[in-house]
């Protein structure tokens, strides 16, 4: 089972990037998925969950309405449209399992993850 991240870089504060996650997981079309970030210091964060379908997306307060979680199925991948970047978002960057409910979204991590991807945000 394998996660791999890709997509990152270093941006412009308003600027945008698209991440993506290619799962090569059995399970992941009937997986809620979700992308996490981590600064250094401080623990790993769930951003953005994608349910099996597609049909329900929730965010983090921090990102709500900047950025976009999606899949494709047929494809094993998911991603991210990041647009609006602030410093803040600085971070790597992970995708794996994920939980949300009434609109709030949980850790809910296989216990493996990718090498993640790196965001910069200049200012």
């Amino acid at each position: 089972e394998r996660l791999v991240e890709s997509g990152g870089g270093l941006v412009q504060a308003g600027g945008s990037l698209t991440l993506s996650c290619a799962a090569s997981i059995s399970t992941f079309n009937i997986n809620t998925m979700g992308w996490y970030r981590q600064t250094p210091g401080k623990q790993r964060e769930v951003v953005a969950v994608i349910t099996r379908s597609g049909d329900v997306k929730n965010y983090a307060d921090s990102v709500k309405g900047r950025f976009t979680i999606s899949r494709d199925n047929a494809l094993n991948t998911m991603y991210l449209q990041m647009n609006s970047l602030q410093p803040e978002d600085t971070a790597v960057y992970y995708c794996n399992r994920a939980a949300t409910g009434l609109g709030k979204i949980y850790p809910y991590a296989w216990d493996y993850w990718g090498q993640g991807t790196q965001v910069t945000v200049s200012s």
